[in-house]
């Protein structure tokens, strides 16, 4: 059974008289850690354990309820004074880790929560700076005037392992994590996708993997469907003519591809008798794989600059193998997590910035903190507005993510967005400043543009109405 199945057990078992009585007499305390991840069939267990709530302790914190997606729901910690009428309820409002400004911000944040105990968090650490908000030209801006802080900050005693960069979806960092490479400043990341579930870089394997084994039927039709025109019966058509032999692929050559794919159809048949041909080097291949694949991607995905940057990557690994086989093998076997994990031995000191989803960051805390893409769409996700609850655990998630600041907290909001179709017409968003940043929000926030200059309050005020008329 697995820890499902336990609790399944556990609530029926209880369901007999002889044994809730029995459990009853023998747990004369019960102490719940964390209620507010807890999910239904868990509150049902306690009920029943403990049906009158005679020495039952919980200890949670309804807002940071945030994960709905695993079956947590936030209602078990705000009805449990309704199930049990005698609740008696202390609230912890001191904070031992930020200081007074950072509390500011997060209090105000959870204040316009539709629903929710109230505190007010307090510390006796005062010190420290006013929470940043920096309006960013764009994302590639927002990348840039981060780093810059994370070398000031590192210039001034906080080491890099002590800085972390919150997002609320793992792809949000994929421009960060190019400047960061491009830097050459090491990076851990936490949450999102593993390096190698990233589309872009299953395709460029599959070139590999299909050279190498002709009759992979996945990484043949992963490696067809980039080619336009081309849908699952005609590259299952096309596999089909693949003989046995050193260059199965020349066949090919007399293959009818698609309109839409005639063009580039004969330097696809070239690059895979490249890769057949057993003098071309490991390195040379991925190179020809990628020199051959980089120009789909504008067309293929969104932030193709950043995802060119992850076959930079790829191409390095390359040349720690003496071969294709060995190297296929070894990264299916032990596969590399992250971009990082690519970049060689560790420096040094072995200090990396940390790059976490909001959801990862629950419960650790770092001395300086940045927040990405405070704009709505992002936070709150766009994939989270259907319903109010979604919307107010999206509250609940940017309170969480504001609160792991220790010393400083940047928030950063880029004010246009570059936006990528399929069909090419490439152009730019203008997002909304977060429907979390309200003005009360703000009071307690300095305002900065990302020449480092402070804005004029009047010019912020301006850009704040232009950002969020739509949601008064």
């Amino acid at each position: 059974m697995d820890f499902d199945d336990l609790l399944l057990k556990w609530r029926d078992v209880l369901a007999d008289p002889t044994v809730t009585s029995e459990m009853t007499r023998r747990f004369a305390r019960v102490f719940v850690d964390e209620y507010q991840d807890t999910n239904v069939l868990q509150a049902e267990i306690l009920y029943r354990l403990c049906p009158t709530g005679s020495g039952l302790t919980v200890v949670g914190d309804d807002a940071q309820s945030i994960y709905s997606f695993r079956a947590a729901t936030v209602r078990n910690i705000l009805d449990f004074p309704r199930h049990y009428p005698a609740t008696r309820m202390v609230v912890l409002e001191q904070n031992y880790r930020s200081t007074v400004p950072t509390l500011g911000v997060a209090n105000e944040v959870m204040a316009t929560a539709v629903e929710r105990f109230t505190k007010n968090l307090w510390s006796r650490n005062k010190h420290g700076d006013r929470p940043l908000l920096i309006a960013c030209e764009d994302e590639q801006d927002q990348a840039e005037q981060v780093v810059r802080r994370v070398l000031h900050f590192r210039e001034e005693g906080i080491e890099l392992r002590n800085q972390a960069v919150l997002f609320r979806a793992g792809h949000h960092s994929l421009v960060l994590e190019a400047e960061l490479t491009h830097r050459g400043i090491p990076y851990h990341k936490y949450g999102g996708l593993k390096f190698l579930e990233t589309a872009h870089i299953k395709d460029l394997l599959a070139f590999l993997k299909l050279a190498e084994n002709p009759r992979d039927i996945v990484a043949g039709t992963r490696v067809l469907r980039l080619l336009p025109g081309v849908g699952p019966a005609k590259s299952r058509s096309l596999l089909e003519l693949l003989p046995a032999g050193q260059n199965p692929f020349l066949v090919w050559q007399q293959a009818r591809p698609p309109a839409a794919a005639q063009e580039l159809w004969p330097t696809f048949v070239d690059l895979m008798g490249k890769l057949c041909d057993p003098k071309t080097p490991l390195v040379s291949q991925v190179a020809a794989s990628r020199a051959f694949y980089e120009p789909l991607l504008p067309e293929l995905y969104d932030n193709p600059h950043p995802r060119a940057r992850d076959l930079e990557q790829l191409e390095l690994i390359a040349s720690r193998y003496a071969d294709r086989r060995a190297m296929l093998t070894e990264i299916t076997l032990d596969p590399p997590s992250f971009t990082q994990d690519l970049s060689g031995d560790a420096l040094l000191d072995d200090d990396y910035v940390i790059l976490s989803t909001m959801h990862s960051a629950k419960g650790l805390e770092w001395d300086a903190v940045y927040v990405l893409n405070a704009t709505d769409g992002h936070i709150p996700s766009d994939m989270s507005t259907a319903s109010r609850d979604q919307i107010e655990e999206e509250r609940r998630l940017f309170y969480v993510a504001l609160t792991r600041a220790k010393r400083y907290l940047t928030v950063c909001h880029p004010t246009c967005y570059y936006i990528s179709r399929y069909s090419g017409d490439s152009h730019y968003g203008l997002p909304q400043l977060s429907r979390f940043l309200d003005d009360q929000v703000r009071k307690h926030m300095r305002w900065k543009t990302s020449s480092d200059h402070r804005v004029p309050s009047a010019l912020a005020e301006a850009v704040t109405l232009l950002q969020s008329e739509s949601l008064d």
